[in-house]
């Protein structure tokens, strides 16, 4: 790939994903599949003013390996060094960037019951931290290509060749042209647009149907709005968590889910596939899950936390979207979440709430939003998914006919 195109790609991560202001620390997470790209984002990130850029290597095969010898009691315990490193983002609040490239199955193999109780075990000692930085700093996931994702996106070209295709992928539903930025601007415009309709709507639920056997209703918070593209901090700094979005989505009402939806493509979850899986809900919550792959890795997803089997989000994208189009599985939730309408399981958006500035972590999660330690979104669109918005007044407005927007 022309070097010249990936700077654009760099710039763009830097100045519209993280939107790095002068003065700011950044944090890079990467894997070790694009050493030389991410040295170009670093370099955005100083021409864009950052003081400090930090990139932290993550290598899927060393956390098998830790995951193999360590202790449970050492995978648990939050280190002293730990807890400082994290206190000094919450006083800086550094622009983050996550650089994904990883295997979808690069976990494969590894003890899941071990994994999920050390991380359940230094969850709760990071919480209060995270909680300290909500809505407070800019973050933006991207991607990389990696040799072995390129591989399972492309089974039959050679590494080179699968490489370059994939790279060829994330440009362009990346909207990496001769103008990225601008392609931008003008995408934020759309979304915005179509959050100010359905928020005008007043919307008091959602009715999803499909000839897979999805038959589903969820109930909206009182004073919840659409959100799609960018965002604020709190302190009012605009950028854009990720890169690609088509979505456009809402925190549905915990306690207000009742029916079963079916998922439409994988989900990779803690390095592991999930596949042809179905979700039942009652009152709010998933009781009974299916999967012809990896079953008792969903179980084990939706019992992480009290809040692990309700859900957060509520995301709506059209069927003939960039990424759909595309005709590519990515198995990557980056790409394949915004190819289809999907909800996600685990933490709600506190800044789904109008005015949320005004409101406590605590009195958000009274009014309704979910809060758990994992946030994992599954795709359940399809070419002819119906969704029906029944009015806090009574009417039945069509959303979304065969797959696409109705509207």
């Amino acid at each position: 790939m022309k070097k010249t195109i990936l700077r654009k790609y760099a710039k763009l991560i830097a100045v519209t994903g993280a939107k790095v202001r002068k003065g700011q620390e950044v944090i890079i997470y990467a894997e070790l599949d694009q050493p030389e790209f991410v040295s170009f984002v670093v370099d955005e990130c100083y021409k864009a003013g950052a003081s400090k850029v930090t990139v932290e290597w993550n290598y899927q095969p060393l956390a098998k390996l830790h995951y193999r010898h360590r202790s449970l009691t050492t995978l648990k315990k939050v280190e002293n060094w730990e807890i400082e490193k994290i206190k000094h983002r919450v006083d800086t609040l550094p622009a983050t960037i996550y650089l994904i490239s990883e295997d979808p199955d690069g976990l494969k193999g590894i003890n899941m019951e071990k994994m999920s109780k050390a991380q359940q075990a230094r969850f709760k000692v990071i919480k209060p931290f995270r909680d300290a930085m909500e809505n407070k700093y800019q973050w933006c996931i991207a991607a990389v290509p990696g040799e072995a994702w390129a591989k399972k996106v492309f089974p039959g070209m050679r590494k080179s060749v699968a490489m370059e295709k994939l790279w060829e992928a994330i440009l362009y539903t990346s909207r990496v042209d001769e103008d990225p930025i601008a392609a931008w601007d003008k995408h934020n415009e759309d979304l915005a647009k179509r959050c100010e309709y359905l928020n005008s709507l007043d919307i008091e639920s959602l009715e999803y149907k499909s000839s897979n056997g999805t038959d589903f209703r969820v109930g909206m918070i009182d004073n919840a709005e659409f959100l799609g593209g960018g965002e604020y901090t709190l302190s009012g700094n605009y950028f854009n968590p990720n890169i690609p979005t088509e979505e456009v989505f809402i925190t549905p009402m915990k306690g207000k889910a009742e029916g079963i939806v079916y998922a439409t493509k994988p989900l990779s979850y803690q390095g592991q596939l999930i596949e042809n899986f179905s979700i039942r809900f009652e009152n709010g919550k998933a009781v009974e899950v299916h999967a012809e792959k990896n079953e008792e890795l969903l179980k084990k997803m939706i019992s992480m936390d009290e809040g692990a089997a309700y859900l957060g989000e509520c995301a709506l994208v059209p069927y003939d979207s960039p990424i759909s189009n595309s005709g590519i599985l990515f198995y990557n939730t980056l790409f394949d979440e915004n190819a289809a309408c999907h909800l996600a399981l685990g933490k709600g958006f506190g800044n789904s709430i109008k005015h949320y500035e005004n409101y406590t972590l605590e009195q958000l999660e009274e009014m309704g939003i979910n809060e758990s330690m994992i946030h994992e979104d599954f795709m359940i669109g399809s070419e002819d998914l119906s969704i029906v918005a029944v009015t806090k007044d009574g009417k039945r407005v069509q959303i979304f006919k065969d797959g696409n927007w109705a509207f």
